[in-house]
């Protein structure tokens, strides 16, 4: 089987591999994070109750997300692995193993989530605005296929270097949103279960499309045949090895947000709530590089720890960490300078008026989370690019499970800031946590030299 250009350059030049798969990375998520800005903007217009739902709602659906790219990083890995050590045949059959068990997963997920929901939003503090949140939970989580199938396919795309079939359709989904939301939240007035169906519809279209290409279209340079499936239980476990502590690290990155928003129910109330779910969104817009960043690098690092490329390796870690940190600076000056105007769009309606001062405020806490970030993100990547997922779960733990809720809860009930203390210490949390995971991989690097070329 001949390389293609996408294969060559993931194989034999890392920095401008970054750059060719970050950017439409970078892209699509933005186009996301900009859907998810609106989506609040238009839910924001219902007031602040059904924005506090749907902010109850998201760290349940970002869990079901985080999985579902966990398991997605699982087959990258995996399958740029077997790419970089030209073992072509076992990359082919890794991605046919990769969608059967996405479609395993989403099954035993759906019906999981769909059976304890209810108690389970009560749990995080809901009860106020059940029934909104409910309206809109059920929908939203009862359509995680849409979730799930196609984030497996795009990792299978974009571990092969076809960024353009990978990323596409998460920008199309943001698009289609846009478009539906209003018409089903105001024109149908349906309100927040508009929002709900609109959210399913839109990412069910693009998946369509990704499934015709790799199944009947199938021009790519992986020929993914059903027929030529040969099942081996080593693949599922090389997959969930990188896969379940991928999707763990996500899992707790929700609960922190699940406890946060519980926190801030308690100190303040679901005002609060909704204020820190509106700036999140905002957040997100600086975490959307890091993301693309640190996909590419897990690509190219896959490839290089595959031909025992030490030097490649290295340039993934420090090229991606040097992108990030110029993103992240660049970003948080913006949203600290422009904090009011931001504010104001989650405020525009009477409903909702009260939103402004208390989001600005966040905003110019919450700003600073980005700063350090990269060092963190970049260095899980490549843990996860080597196939040890259980270093970066670990180190994840620490960060989000450990510091930030430590630092959170220091300054926000012992020092009695308040919500500010709340944001005050994820933003500490963050900062020390990546600092720990950059030192952590440059060591593991140095040590572990003689297995490269």
């Amino acid at each position: 089987m001949e390389k293609t250009e996408d294969i060559d350059l993931i194989v034999n030049h890392p920095k401008k591999a970054i750059n060719k798969l970050a950017i439409p990375i970078i892209i699509s998520n933005l186009f996301m994070v900009l859907n998810n800005i609106i989506d609040g903007i238009w839910v924001a217009g219902l007031g602040a109750g059904p924005l506090a739902a749907v902010g109850f709602v998201t760290p349940v659906f970002l869990a079901f997300v985080g999985f579902a790219n966990g398991l997605g990083a699982g087959a990258n890995s995996l399958i740029a692995r077997y790419i970089g050590a030209e073992k072509y045949e076992d990359a082919g059959n890794s991605a046919i193993h990769s969608i059967i068990l996405s479609i395993i997963v989403t099954v035993i997920f759906t019906a999981f989530i769909l059976v304890i929901l209810k108690d389970l939003l009560i749990r995080m503090g809901a009860a106020e605005v059940i029934g909104l949140t409910l309206d809109y939970g059920y929908i939203v989580l009862g359509g995680v296929y849409s979730v799930f199938i196609p984030a497996m396919m795009s990792a299978i795309f974009r571990s092969q270097g076809e960024i353009k079939r990978a990323s596409y359709p998460l920008m199309f989904t943001a698009i289609f949103n846009m478009i539906l939301d209003p018409i089903f939240i105001y024109v149908l007035g349906w309100g927040i279960t508009g929002a709900a169906i609109a959210t399913v519809i839109a990412a069910t279209l693009p998946m369509i499309a990704m499934i015709y290409w790799m199944f009947i279209k199938q021009d790519s340079f992986l020929q993914i045949k059903l027929s030529e499936y040969k099942r081996d239980i080593n693949i599922y476990k090389d997959i969930l090895v990188v896969g379940i502590p991928a999707s763990l690290e996500q899992f707790i990155i929700s609960f922190n947000s699940i406890l946060m928003n519980y926190w801030l129910t308690i100190l303040v109330g679901t005002i609060a709530v909704a204020a820190y779910t509106a700036t999140w969104r905002l957040v997100a817009v600086g975490i959307a590089p890091l993301i693309g960043i640190g996909v590419a690098s897990l690509t190219v690092g896959g490839a290089a720890y595959g031909a025992r490329n030490y030097d490649n390796m290295k340039t993934a870690l420090n090229y991606g960490i040097k992108l990030g940190l110029i993103s992240s600076i660049v970003i948080c000056a913006t949203f600290f300078i422009f904090a009011e105007p931001f504010s104001y769009v989650f405020s525009y309606s009477a409903d909702s008026a009260m939103l402004s001062e208390r989001v600005a405020e966040a905003i110019r806490i919450l700003c600073f989370f980005l700063l350090l970030m990269p060092l963190g993100v970049i260095a899980g990547n490549l843990f996860q690019s080597m196939g040890k997922g259980t270093i970066s779960l670990i180190l994840t733990i620490l960060r989000a499970f450990l510091l930030e809720i430590i630092f959170a809860g220091l300054f926000g009930f012992v020092f009695n800031w308040g919500d500010v203390g709340i944001y005050a210490g994820l933003v500490c949390g963050m900062a020390v946590g990546s600092l720990i995971s950059y030192l952590y991989i440059n060591y593991y690097l140095k040590k572990h030299r003689d297995y490269f070329k």
